[in-house]
């Protein structure tokens, strides 16, 4: 499942709510994101999206992630318009009968999150305003699920 919404999230009430009558689920994995603010360098963040566009990508990825590993659920909440630091950005929630699976589905969206979801993110501070772009770290770590699947895995 996933969803794209300017209000913030509750880790509990997500996770509560992808575990509800289950019980073939072994692992949840959680990822938060949120705003950093690197020595007073960052008043808010603004990030945008093209709505429709953003959700059919988002599904794609999930259902990617899906195809590589057994999970019994996932969720990606991710979050736009203008937030302040350490305010949440987003959530991916990962779960699966074995804790293996869980942690690569999560390494694996936050990958494709980083890099190449449809997000565009502007920083606004005491330096004026900057758009961010993936760094030469996440991209490397990106890659890595570009290969066979047996090579990745």
């Amino acid at each position: 499942m996933i969803r794209v919404q300017q209000e913030d999230f509750d880790i509990g009430v997500e996770i509560a709510r992808l575990k509800a009558g289950r019980s073939d689920i072994g692992a949840i994995v959680a990822f938060v994101g949120t705003v950093r603010d690197q020595a007073g360098a960052i008043d808010e963040m603004t990030l945008e999206h093209y709505p429709g566009m953003t959700e059919a990508e988002l599904k794609r990825i999930e259902a990617e992630a899906s195809a590589r590993w057994p999970l019994q659920a996932s969720l990606i909440v991710h979050r736009y318009g203008t937030l302040k630091p350490s305010e949440n950005i987003v959530l991916v929630l990962t779960a699966s009968e074995h804790r293996e699976a869980a942690f690569r589905t999560a390494e694996f969206l936050m990958d494709y999150l980083k890099t190449r979801a449809p997000f565009w993110k502007r920083e606004s501070g005491p330096q004026g305003n900057r758009w961010v772009e993936a760094d030469a770290r996440d991209e490397v770590a990106g890659s890595r699920w570009d290969k066979p699947k047996h090579a990745a895995e």
